[in-house]
């Protein structure tokens, strides 16, 4: 099984729109492309397709993504307006996997650049993590711990501790993707008696730069996608491997 996830969009409804150092609408079909050949079974788009929070941003995006060979799936961002993307294309809150299974959780603060699950939120997932077994992985737009970032760091998801606590009891939780941070991350944390791979991906637009202290583009950087192949097995002993592809404009 073959997943694929994109993020970080940034589509306004004008498809000549400029970001800071590109173009996203040309960029995310350039991407979308070479997704393609990849062959996914699965692809995931974690968050901020829209960066002017229009619809006709959103029916650009879902025009693109349709061009892939296989299911795909949003999640809203910051800068995301759900009600406008659900009218566009459904929000799915499970997808299975051929043994797998994907959770996306809406880590959305309306208005905030800051990410939440919440009280209510949290206890749900507990809830789906001990009535099902099968090794999961979790997408999410905000990264759930820092990633060496000062400024990202401070607008990560804010209740990361009370995220993790309700992980602590489920080691079939495999795999955490997020968006937000514009730029590749991997990192395997330890936690209990087993290992959960948390990874961020590079935008499909502008890229971040890894390590300041304050808000700065990486323009020595590429756009890309993160690759993920999901190994069957049981719970306990299910793989995985992944890796970030970069895109050459």
């Amino acid at each position: 099984m073959r997943l694929v996830q994109i993020t970080d969009c940034h589509l306004h409804a004008d498809p000549e729109a400029p970001s800071r150092a590109g173009f996203p609408l040309r960029q995310f079909q350039i991407v979308v492309q070479q997704v393609i050949e990849k062959r996914p079974d699965i692809v995931v788009v974690s968050g901020d397709i829209s960066q002017d929070e229009t619809s006709a941003s959103y029916v650009l995006a879902k025009e693109i993504l349709a061009s892939l060979p296989c299911p795909w799936f949003w999640l809203p961002g910051n800068h995301d307006q759900p009600e406008l993307m659900e009218a566009v294309h459904p929000l799915h809150r499970e997808v299975d996997m051929q043994g797998w299974r994907l959770l996306l959780l809406h880590t959305q603060v309306s208005g905030q650049p800051h990410g939440e699950l919440g009280a209510e939120q949290l206890a749900e997932l507990v809830e789906r993590l001990e009535n099902d077994v099968r090794p999961t992985v979790i997408a999410m737009h905000h990264p759930p711990l820092d990633v060496g970032t000062a400024w990202m760091d401070r607008i990560g998801l804010q209740d990361r501790e009370a995220f993790w606590q309700s992980l602590a009891a489920y080691p079939q939780v495999k795999v955490i993707l997020f968006g937000h941070a514009h730029q590749a991350f991997a990192r395997l944390q330890g936690f209990g008696d087993h290992v959960i791979g948390v990874y961020g991906c590079p935008s499909t637009t502008d890229q971040f730069l890894a390590g300041a202290e304050h808000f700065t583009i990486d323009e020595a950087s590429r756009p890309g996608y993160r690759v993920i192949d999901l190994h069957s097995g049981r719970a306990g002993n299910a793989g995985w491997t992944t890796w970030i592809e970069r895109v050459d404009l």
